[in-house]
C-alpha cells in the first residue's frame, strides 16, 4: 500500500458515520477557507507587499509549504488542491474587497464554528479526530475529501 493510500485508509477509519461524513464535506473546506483567511489577514512586510501585490501573502506561503507535502504524497492531488486553493484564495479576495467587518473576523468566526461542527461529527461517530493521532492529518483531511471526487471522476490519483 502506498503511503497515501495507507494515510487515507487511516484517516477514512474515524470517518464512517454517514453525519460525520457530511460534517467533513461542510467543515473542511470552511476550516480551510478561514484559516487561509486568518493568514491572509496578518499584515506583510511593506517592500513584499509593494512588489508582489495582494496575492502574495502569509496563506500563500503556507498553501506552497502545504503543496510540498501534496506533491510527496500525489502529484494529481497536489494538482486538485491548487485548483481548490484558487478558489478559496479568490473568496477571500472578494470578501476582503466587499469591506464591512474585517477579514479576519469573519474568517474567525467561521474557523470557530467549523470546528464545534468537526468535534461535534466526531462525537455523533464516536472516535476521536484523527488529528489527535498525529497531526499531519490536518493535511490529510481535504485530501481525503478530494480523492472521493477523483474516484468519482474515474481519475487516477
Amino acid at each position: 500500500m502506498t503511503p497515501l493510500n495507507s494515510l487515507l485508509t487511516e484517516y477514512g477509519a474515524s470517518h464512517q458515520n454517514p453525519t460525520n461524513k457530511l460534517v467533513h464535506w461542510v467543515c473542511v473546506p470552511l476550516i480551510m477557507f478561514a484559516l487561509l483567511g486568518l493568514l491572509w489577514s496578518v499584515p506583510v512586510p511593506a517592500a513584499v507587499a509593494r512588489l508582489a501585490g495582494p496575492w502574495l501573502n502569509w496563506a500563500t506561503l503556507v498553501m506552497a509549504g502545504a503543496l510540498l507535502y501534496y506533491l510527496r504524497l500525489s502529484g494529481r492531488l497536489a494538482l486538485g488542491m491548487v485548483l481548490v486553493w484558487l478558489a478559496l484564495a479568490a473568496g477571500l479576495r472578494g470578501l476582503e474587497q466587499l469591506g464591512g467587518w474585517p477579514l479576519w473576523g469573519t474568517c474567525l468566526l467561521i474557523f470557530a464554528g467549523a470546528w464545534v461542527g468537526q468535534f461535534w461529527g466526531h462525537q455523533v461517530e464516536g472516535k476521536k479526530p484523527s488529528f489527535l493521532k498525529d497531526v499531519q492529518f490536518l493535511l490529510i483531511g481535504p485530501l481525503w475529501l478530494l480523492h472521493f471526487i477523483y474516484r468519482r471522476l474515474g481519475w487516477g490519483y
